[in-house]
């Protein structure tokens, strides 16, 4: 088995009460730290475990069978700015710039999901992988957090289930079922 670390991010809490903290360590997260950073309340696990799927899914699953705590997302899961880019294919910032613009490379790089007028601008990784690998400009390492983006999506919808009218969710899960086949 490995260790594998990730940050996931909740609410309920704000970790600050004693009891809150010693029941989630009595939950099974005696893996993880949990506080609060700029106003969030998350916690920093490494636990070990056979996969990365395993490890975020029995720590969600740890957290949230404590009263009143919901995991809203795995902090970073699925998003990468150039630097990260830069980093997980072993180039170079401006390397990964002119892939960007298209002034290097076979062109057709993803389109950021942040707005590209932006000077930071976030990429979904599991695309920006796709395209190194489908065009062969090179290897991108990282492959894992493709599993944590797709955890996140499920804790998106999951969330995102309790504000929308119960009409209007079961017409949106019929329209979009068969793509989701």
């Amino acid at each position: 088995m490995d260790f594998y670390d990730f940050t996931l991010i909740v609410e309920g809490t704000d970790f600050i009460d004693d009891e809150m903290v010693d029941a989630v360590y009595e939950a099974g997260c005696d893996d993880a730290t949990v506080g609060v950073s700029n106003g969030v309340p998350c916690a920093d696990f490494s636990r070990e475990a056979t996969s990365l799927e395993e490890a975020a899914l029995s720590a969600i699953a740890d957290l949230e069978s404590v009263d009143g705590i919901e995991v809203i997302r795995i902090a970073d899961a699925g998003l990468a700015s150039m630097a990260d880019i830069a980093g997980r294919t072993g180039r170079t910032r401006e390397s990964v710039r002119l892939l960007v613009e298209g002034k290097r490379g076979p062109g057709g790089f993803p389109a950021p999901v942040t707005d590209p007028r932006r000077r930071n601008r976030l990429w979904y990784w599991p695309e920006v992988a796709r395209w190194f690998e489908s065009t062969g400009v090179g290897r991108a390492t990282g492959d894992q957090e493709q599993i944590l983006a797709a955890i996140n999506a499920w804790l998106e919808l999951r969330r995102l289930r309790k504000t929308v009218e119960p009409e209007r969710w079961e017409a949106l899960r019929a329209r979009f079922a068969p793509i989701l086949q």
